[in-house]
């Protein structure tokens, strides 16, 4: 029976979601991703917090991990959970369509064979949207979300951040957009930048960050 895998490079790797969860049999970690990563997509679900996707021309490649699931999950339904997990649509019936079409905003599952001894290997990869991304774009986008609905929820793009930080995962970009974000608001670590955010949008008030 073939084995497989899902390459985890992002939230994925900390919060692998109520459906795949149970089906983590082991964890490859310290995998270097065949692709480039960067922060260059604003996600729509987490109030346009920037977060990480495969590019080309820019980036690097971060270690990840692989997530081996049981051998009895088929590779289509594999496919399945992570398109759920990635889309906000876990515990229904929806199932991921592969589209000839390219689109913008399409979340593609694909695939690896023959990766770290694992027989296949699923990744997720969305184009990105924000064009020349910057410390100070990335930075404003992050304090804007944290302060926003998906800060009350912890997936603002603060918590993000210190999350694959917590991963060791460094982007060549990472270390300049967090110094942006402690500067805009006059903090010494994330976790206090977070809870800055989080006080003015208990407040109401539009962050007022340092110019």
């Amino acid at each position: 029976m073939r084995s497989t895998g899902i390459l985890a490079y992002g939230s994925l790797i900390e919060d692998p979601g109520i459906e795949l969860t149970p089906l983590i049999v082991g964890r490859i970690f310290d995998v270097e991703t065949p692709f480039n990563i960067e922060f260059a997509r604003s996600s729509r679900t987490r109030d346009g917090a920037p977060t990480v996707v495969p590019v080309d021309g820019f980036g690097a490649p971060v270690n990840g991990v692989i997530l081996v699931l049981e051998e009895e999950v088929k590779i289509e339904v594999a496919r399945d959970l992570l398109w759920r997990r990635e889309t906000r649509n876990e515990d229904s019936d929806r199932h991921y369509r592969q589209s000839m079409h390219w689109a913008s905003n399409r979340m593609v599952v694909a695939e690896v064979e023959n990766f770290q001894n694992v027989d296949s290997v699923l990744y997720t990869s969305i184009s990105a949207n924000i064009p020349d991304p910057t410390p100070q774009t990335l930075a404003r986008l992050a304090i804007d979300s944290a302060a926003g609905h998906a800060g009350a929820l912890g997936k603002d793009g603060i918590s993000y951040l210190i999350s694959l930080k917590r991963q060791n995962i460094e982007t060549p970009l990472m270390a300049d957009y967090e110094a942006e974000v402690l500067r805009m608001l006059d903090a010494s670590t994330l976790q206090d930048a977070l809870a800055q955010a989080r006080t003015l949008a208990a407040n109401e008030q539009t962050p007022t960050t340092r110019s």
